[in-house]
């Protein structure tokens, strides 16, 4: 009798230890129970007639800036339909104030954080961490706090503040809530990023400085996360993996992307020459660690093998070219590209060898609302979720890049089948648009056919053909 009821208390005690493992186990997974993308007021929108009002204002203007600016405008990938602060639209871009600058915030605040709120059915009270990344300003108190003071949250809640983190911010982001959560504690976690245009919109002439008035608009993402497993039947997604790689150790990628000052004290950010070429290492970085973590076993002997015989061969190539080889739709079956500008989604398309079907989530993102920096790849998924391409069991790859220079990259499997349109709802059915080309060139293209001699000789006259082309 003594040993039977020995034997029971000891199979107790084990059977609670596993079911403890079990469950602390299960609470370590991340899942991302729903978002929401900031869609501005129709009257933010900065269509082709208004960027050309906005370039004529900036008197510092040569005709080779004025030539430039057309070029990278057409070659963008940029349609008509992005939005703006409103101090831009305004004509008091060379004048913002902090207020300006709140005020971009705020709209995007009350909008989309009221909104996740009231879509998930969860109480601002229920949220546990808060962590906010907006790069290019950050306001003392913090934007983080801003959020708590708006929404009554919880006194205990804990806040986290990023900024200079650039377009990979959202990642950075979601990597920091998933180490959050290895602690166990069951933690829902509310992730806010965007980018504030007001105190950074360029209005110099500094050829590397304009581009990012050409590509940067305004827009923003809200992400509600947990890891209690009670609640993984209402998730979307679980986060499978992610990969940070930062190569700022090395000058040029240290140097490549960076607000700063031109020569005459007006403040932007700088996109280098070297930016490609860095943004291209980090990338193969990245994917160098990515790669066991997701590619079955076989294509990662058939890697292995086409390096080694690359190195008995004694044939011209390396690591990337291998790579570039390797069939990643094998372990991936939607790519979520960072919608940068068409240069990063040709380069990481062409690396990863994906067909048009695959990048177009990203280009029509781009097309429809722009460079939105770290919350673009919420508008890529929402893309592919209002196109019902997401069903339970896929796995969604995110990769994004940032100043410092950093590629970060993650995996999602999602699990249930997903259509929610969000922001793409009232317009989805029109994507993709039988054409991409830019109507710029269509109202301004006369500019490239001027000459210096005509410009030098009667400025103000070409001015004026260009405010008579709006």
């Amino acid at each position: 009798m003594v040993f039977v009821a020995t034997m029971t208390v000891l199979l107790l005690y084990y059977l609670y230890h596993i079911l403890r493992y079990y469950t602390a186990k299960l609470s370590t997974n991340c899942y991302l129970i729903d978002y929401v993308c900031f869609k501005p007021s129709p009257d933010r929108k900065i269509s082709t007639l208004t960027s050309g009002a906005l370039i004529n204002r900036n008197k510092s203007l040569g005709l080779s800036e004025y030539k430039f600016l057309l070029k990278m405008i057409i070659r963008s990938g940029i349609g008509e339909e992005t939005y703006s602060p409103r101090n831009i639209l305004e004509g008091r871009e060379e004048s913002p104030t902090i207020d300006d600058s709140m005020l971009e915030m705020d709209e995007f605040f009350k909008t989309s954080v009221s909104e996740i709120f009231a879509k998930t059915k969860l109480l601002p009270s229920e949220v546990d961490v808060l962590v906010v990344s907006i790069s290019a300003f950050s306001p003392s108190p913090s934007l983080a706090a801003r959020i708590v003071q708006q929404q009554k949250m919880r006194d205990d809640v804990k806040t986290y503040n990023l900024s200079g983190m650039g377009c990979s911010a959202s990642l950075i982001a979601i990597d920091l809530v998933n180490n959050i959560f290895k602690s166990g504690k069951k933690t829902v976690a509310m992730v806010v990023s965007s980018e504030s245009i007001v105190p950074n919109w360029y209005c110099g002439n500094e050829k590397s400085m304009m581009l990012s008035n050409i590509l940067f608009r305004s827009g923003g993402s809200v992400m509600l996360l947990t890891n209690d497993p009670t609640m993984r039947s209402r998730a979307k997604m679980r986060l499978k993996c992610i990969v940070r790689t930062n190569i700022g150790s090395q000058d040029d990628g240290y140097n490549c992307v960076m607000q700063k000052e031109d020569d005459t004290g007006r403040l932007g950010f700088y996109l280098g020459p070297g930016l490609p070429k860095a943004a291209m290492r980090a990338f193969t970085k990245n994917f160098q660690q990515l790669m066991p973590q997701v590619l079955p076993y076989r294509e990662l002997l058939l890697y292995m093998w086409r390096i080694a015989e690359q190195k008995v061969k004694k044939t011209e190539g390396n690591s990337f070219s291998a790579a570039t080889k390797i069939n990643y739709k094998s372990g991936i079956d939607h790519f979520c590209l960072h919608a940068g500008g068409t240069a990063v989604i040709d380069a990481v398309g062409d690396a990863l060898g994906l067909s048009s079907y695959d990048d177009e989530p990203a280009r029509m993102t781009l097309f429809r609302w722009g460079n939105t920096s770290a919350s673009s790849l919420w508008y890529v998924l929402g893309y592919m979720e209002a196109k019902k391409r997401l069903r339970k069991g896929d796995r969604v790859l995110m990769i994004s890049f940032g100043a410092g220079f950093e590629c970060n990259s993650c995996i999602w499997e999602v699990k249930r089948d997903l259509g929610d349109g969000d922001v793409w709802e009232d317009c989805i059915k029109d994507y993709p648009p039988q054409t991409l080309v830019n109507p710029f060139f269509e109202k301004f293209g006369w500019v490239s056919e001027t000459t210096e001699e005509t410009f030098s000789g009667n400025m103000e006259a070409f001015r004026k053909k260009v405010a008579l082309s709006l």
